[in-house]
């Protein structure tokens, strides 16, 4: 599975962006989606806005506790808290936020939650 959350807010988005978060329904800063099976459509959108939001392999355990906490029956999209201890919103990941987190997105989910 892979979690997406939108990092970036909607000041200075280019037009082809913005319509490519509202397609993936990432309208706000810090929703979150989640896609058990990504089709090549959603993977061609994860790379064009790739370095707007932060994204990686969520596992079944931190699903399971977003679903309790934010979801109701199987919902694909979340509202999420800013993270606690907060975030660098400017740098690719390591050092910030942005970016691809393979199995470290899973932390920055239980902080927002």
């Amino acid at each position: 599975m892979i979690a997406i959350i939108r990092i970036r807010g909607k000041v200075k988005i280019k037009k082809d962006i913005e319509e490519t978060f509202n397609r993936l329904k990432l309208k706000r800063k810090f929703s979150c989606v989640v896609f058990s099976e990504p089709t090549p459509e959603q993977l061609g959108m994860l790379k064009k806005i790739r370095d707007l939001v932060a994204y990686g392999e969520i596992s079944k355990g931190t699903y399971d506790e977003l679903m309790k906490a934010r979801g109701k029956k199987t919902k694909t999209f979340f509202r999420l808290h800013p993270p606690r201890g907060g975030i660098n919103t400017k740098e690719h990941f390591p050092k910030g936020v942005l970016g691809n987190h393979k199995e470290k997105i899973n932390e920055l989910v239980k902080r927002m939650l």
